[in-house]
């Protein structure tokens, strides 16, 4: 049997709307092709809404909810339109991460998938991490029930976005968790020189390493917690961007740079993994892959354009698909729920 579904995701790092049509065949296990994909970059005026969002009253951010997910629908329907795309199954939309507490038991992405409905016509599956988070998970990665049934093949799965993570199988469970923010601090001091990102590391590589900040960076207890554990911006705020005062803008880039390198790299090593699929934007640059090849003998494996760019929104894609067949698409071993369960709100 086969399904064609849409992912929507926008990642934390803003550099756009993620859409992702995919066909879906389950067999022995699950075949997938890409069939259209883009990034669509937000305009300046949504990026400034989506990134100042946390400092909204309750008022303005319900009013954000919905103008998001009519945005949302408008969107897809256009990419729907324009490639002229018939016998769509559903949309599985992850929305746009505002808040993530999972301690305090909230999470909340917003784009109300009721909108996306309205637009488009079509099924639509949303809010995925709520119920997870519900359950004394940490509504987060997601993405290892996709890395589990379409890529089997590698020992981990690592995707440096906004935040890095890793997905990868110890004693017959799949576990999961974020190692470090990359894109979201990065993209940030990028934006001192009027860039939206580092291109190819090109700034880190004119820096210098400041290495007082570079142990400050290294010693945070996050990086000693055991896993399941998750990152979200508020801790960004709360413990990396204070430590950067009084640091020049390139030096801060390159020590950055440095300091997920060494994450990353640790935990690459601690685990003795040998074949790793590398994803996600954070791909691109090439000085922090540099840094990262020359810390780990793990082979690092780097897929073709379409799945560096698309693998979360064609994963959100299979949740969705799973959602609709009623069949577990969260790993407990990797959020540290109470147990795997299907998740996702249906419009």
């Amino acid at each position: 049997m086969s399904f064609h579904a849409i992912g929507l995701m926008s990642g934390t790092s803003l550099d756009g709307l993620d859409i992702c049509l995919a066909r879906f065949e389950k067999q022995q296990v699950w075949n997938f092709e890409i069939l259209k994909a883009e990034t669509l970059p937000y305009s300046a005026e949504w990026e400034d809404k989506l990134r100042n969002s946390i400092y909204l009253s309750a008022e303005e951010l319900l009013e954000l909810h919905s103008e998001y997910g009519f945005y949302l629908g408008k969107t897809v329907k256009s990419f729907i339109e324009k490639y002229q795309l018939q016998n769509i199954d559903l949309i599985a939309s992850h929305g746009h991460t505002v808040f993530h507490q999972p301690k305090k038991k909230f999470t909340l992405q917003i784009g109300d998938g009721r909108a996306v409905k309205l637009e488009t016509n079509l099924p639509v599956i949303y809010d995925f991490r709520s119920q997870d988070v519900l359950m004394g998970g940490n509504g987060a990665p997601l993405v290892p029930i996709g890395d589990e049934l379409l890529f089997p093949q590698y020992d981990a799965c690592l995707n440096l976005g906004g935040f890095s993570n890793i997905s990868m199988k110890v004693n017959h469970q799949r576990i999961a968790f974020d190692i470090s923010p990359v894109n979201i601090v990065l993209n940030t001091l990028a934006l001192k020189f009027n860039k939206h990102f580092d291109e190819n590391g090109g700034l880190a590589k004119a820096g210098k390493i400041n290495e007082p900040l570079l142990h400050e960076l290294n010693s945070l207890a996050f990086y000693r917690q055991s896993p399941p554990k998750s990152l979200g911006i508020e801790w960004c705020n709360e413990h990396i961007f204070p430590l950067f005062k009084g640091v020049e803008g390139l030096d801060l880039l390159a020590t950055f740079t440095e300091h997920a390198s060494i994450q990353i790299s640790k935990v690459l090593n601690e685990n003795r993994l040998k074949k790793v699929l590398f994803t996600g934007g954070g791909t691109y640059n090439a000085y922090l892959i540099e840094k990262i090849k020359s810390q780990t003998e793990a082979e690092i494996i780097i897929p073709e354009k379409d799945i560096i760019d698309y693998k979360e929104a064609l994963i959100f894609a299979l949740m969705g698909v799973l959602r609709m067949n009623n069949e577990i698409n969260v790993l407990a071993s990797a959020t540290g729920s109470t147990r795997d369960h299907c998740s996702g709100v249906t419009a």
